[in-house]
């Protein structure tokens, strides 16, 4: 990956829907130069999907918690199991105390403390409520 690459990528990750054109002009790039050049970081997996960001408070679901899962048992299996749970936005098996971590979103307090109940049995949990987010950002793509 060269430095154009990877000022589309980070041109891609500010805004996913510029045009070609706009994207050509930030890489010093023609448009077809361009277009190829996407074509191919998707070819190869380094752009995985492309997206849109939603308010989560918007569409209803503005409560955002980290579940810490701990388990006796290997929970590298359970990946369908969890990918079934629609409130959980990410799931991650981790080192440490606790086995996984999951990213979850739903419109209450109600809703979450179901979300938990589901997840009964799959081990002792720990829930962090996030009373406000900072920020978050996107892949660092750092230029060669």
């Amino acid at each position: 990956m060269d430095q154009a690459d990877a000022i589309l990528l980070a041109e891609l990750q500010r805004d996913a829907a510029q045009p070609y054109a706009a994207l050509a002009a930030a890489a010093g790039l023609s448009t077809a130069a361009t277009h190829e050049r996407v074509r191919k970081l998707r070819e190869r997996g380094v752009i995985r999907r492309t997206t849109i960001e939603v308010d989560p408070a918007a569409v209803g679901a503005p409560v955002l918690a980290f579940v810490l899962v701990r388990s006796e048992r290997w929970v590298g299996d359970s990946r369908a199991e969890l990918a079934e749970i629609e409130e959980i936005e990410e799931a991650h098996v981790i080192a440490g105390t606790a086995s996984l971590l999951l990213k979850i979103r739903t419109a209450g307090t109600v809703e979450l403390q179901d979300v938990l109940r589901r997840l009964h049995g799959v081990g002792s949990t720990e829930t962090i409520v996030v009373l406000e987010s900072f920020f978050a950002r996107p892949v660092r793509i750092t230029r060669p």
